[in-house]
């Protein structure tokens, strides 16, 4: 089987249109349909074919890498590696200018005359300073005074609150990027259907339990029931969750 014929089987396996993977990718149609029919001279060369291949491989649920590898087996191989010497290394030689050491018997002779200079000063001008100041501090230091410790009163113990049992099962979605999405609910009613666009956020309720198709593993937040999932499915394909009153179970 080709790899044109892979993307196009998986595709339908997965239940999305090309249009649905087109919004997800951001790959035209016109390319895509190239692609699945084994022509990829739409791609703009063989670099956003590995990398169309690999999108595509994503959105619908299989491992793209065995195809890019036959792709680069069909078209002249991958390309090759430059290395970091050849890519970093300049085309003329940098000239650097020579440094001077620092002159340390110059810089030693400074701080060794500051050092003197320091002495004397202290010596004769500063004679009898510290005993008026020590003797101004003494008569002007306030006397000490004392507060009693404050007391808190105890924390008041909270009276229990009963927690009144859950009357319906409510699901909050928020889309991380462009994804379709099936939601059902009870008796399979549909809620929605459709593609949802990035940061697009929905709420979906029923008295005993919300079912979800998602076309690409981790592309929405989910809260069920007040309690934050995070994004189920991360790096996979597509994702059915079923959730009811009691969901999530408690850790």
């Amino acid at each position: 089987m080709s790899i044109g014929e892979t993307l196009a089987e998986e595709r339908q396996r997965a239940g999305l249109s090309v249009t649905q993977v087109s919004l997800q990718t951001r790959i035209r149609e016109t390319v895509i349909r190239g692609m699945e029919a084994d022509d990829f001279s739409a791609c703009g060369g063989n670099f956003y074919a590995r990398g169309h291949i690999r999108s595509i491989g994503r959105v619908i649920g299989i491992d793209p890498e065995p195809l890019v590898a036959e792709f680069d087996a069909t078209h002249g191989g991958a390309p090759q590696p430059v290395s970091a010497v050849s890519a970093f290394e300049p085309e003329q030689p940098v000239a650097f200018r020579e440094r001077r050491s620092p002159n340390w018997s110059a810089a030693m002779a400074l701080a060794l005359a500051a050092v003197v200079i320091y002495g004397v000063f202290q010596i004769f001008g500063h004679d009898g300073a510290g005993e008026r100041r020590t003797a101004q501090q003494v008569a002007g230091t306030p006397a000490p005074t004392t507060s009693a410790p404050r007391t808190s009163a105890p924390p008041k113990d909270r009276d229990p609150v009963a927690v009144a049992p859950r009357t319906k099962v409510e699901v909050r979605v928020q889309a991380k990027h462009a994804t379709w999405l099936n939601v059902r609910g009870d008796g399979g009613k549909t809620l929605f259907s459709g593609m949802l666009r990035e940061d697009e956020q929905k709420v979906f309720t029923a008295k005993k339990k919300v079912k979800l198709v998602i076309g690409v593993g981790g592309s929405l937040d989910l809260t069920v029931n007040g309690k934050d999932l995070g994004s189920p499915g991360k790096g996979k394909g597509v994702q059915r969750l079923s959730f009811d009153k009691d969901d999530p179970a408690p850790a």
